[in-house]
């Protein structure tokens, strides 16, 4: 069983606790999308998911391939996300936990 889960958070989400159910929901069907296609590896690249009112942001330890961005639209995309095509996409730097713009 897999235990080091990426770090999942919300802007406002002790006001709004949906959101953060939103982003469980979202990953859930992102790394099901990554199973099925016999990604292993998209789960351990993932550092970080955030909702940045309403804009999801994927912040990976390991630049993500396009295949993997997709499965995070998608996801976002659908009914169990936010419906819309917000998503950006950075990356961990090495010594913070700043990061560092992907092209989306």
């Amino acid at each position: 069983m897999y235990l080091d889960h990426a770090k999942i958070s919300a802007t406002h989400s002790e006001t709004e606790p949906d959101r953060l159910e939103r982003l469980f929901r979202v990953y859930g069907y992102a790394i099901a999308m990554a199973d099925v296609d016999g990604n292993a590896e998209c789960i351990v690249k993932l550092a970080k998911l955030h909702d940045h009112k309403g804009t999801l942001m994927a912040i990976w330890h390991v630049a993500p391939t396009e295949r993997e961005k997709t499965y995070f639209l998608k996801a976002w995309k659908s009914k169990v996300g936010d419906e819309s095509s917000h998503v950006e996409h950075a990356l961990m730097l090495q010594d913070s936990d700043d990061a560092e713009s992907l092209e989306s």
